[in-house]
């Protein structure tokens, strides 16, 4: 099966808004980048932390941008950027579609489909490798939405790096397609679970936009 002819977006940090959530993380980094570099001219001691610490705060803000995504049209888009690590039939006749998100990807997850969040439950666990079988037993976040295909479930997978998942709107919420809805801090999984009947779209292997890669085919 041939990938999605559509190109991924080359994002960039001209004119990118950073995710929100990224603040714990990212303000005491830029901080201490800032600091060290004003220092430096006086200091040697300074000037030795100013190089580490302003190539670590530029690595923060390329993790946590967040680009602006012109949405595809589709039944079920991707929630996450990174790529396929498995497609999986399920008991219920549903296909479990894993995605991959590495440290460098965007970190930011989308709806997959307008609807209604029906259940935002976070579950604790471990914090194994995401590419691990056992992650599925990693902290997460289970959702459901309340679409035009019936219940969709998603769940962010942290993992080794990733150990905090940031969902940014609550149950009851109305979403559109492609609207951002969490953020995972660093790499980790996205699993979306597509309905009996409804047929993938992508392979194991292929790359993944948010908004923009089809997961399914009409």
């Amino acid at each position: 099966m041939p990938h999605s002819p559509i190109s991924a977006p080359r994002d960039s940090l001209v004119g990118a808004r950073l995710a929100r959530g990224a603040s714990p993380w990212l303000l005491p980094t830029v901080a201490t980048a800032a600091l060290s570099l004003v220092r430096a001219r006086k200091s040697g001691a300074a000037k030795a932390v100013a190089v580490p610490a302003t190539a670590l705060a530029a690595g923060m803000l390329w993790f946590f941008r967040d680009p602006e995504r012109e949405i595809t049209s589709g039944r079920v888009i991707s929630p996450a950027d990174g790529v396929v690590q498995s497609i999986m039939p399920w008991k219920d006749g549903r296909t479990r579609v894993a995605i991959f998100m590495s440290p460098l990807n965007v970190h930011v997850n989308r709806a997959p489909l307008s609807g209604t969040v029906t259940s935002v439950e976070h579950i604790p666990g471990g914090f194994v490798p995401a590419f691990n079988k056992e992650s599925e037993n990693n902290e997460r976040v289970v959702w459901h939405f309340d679409t035009e295909l019936g219940d969709i479930e998603m769940i962010q997978i942290a993992g080794a790096v990733a150990r905090r998942i940031v969902p940014y709107v609550p149950q009851g919420t109305k979403v559109e397609q492609g609207d951002r809805i969490g953020l995972i801090r660093f790499g980790s999984r996205v699993d979306i679970y597509l309905p009996e009947g409804v047929e993938v779209a992508v392979e194991v292997g292929q790359k993944t936009v948010a908004g923009v890669t089809r997961v399914d085919r009409d």
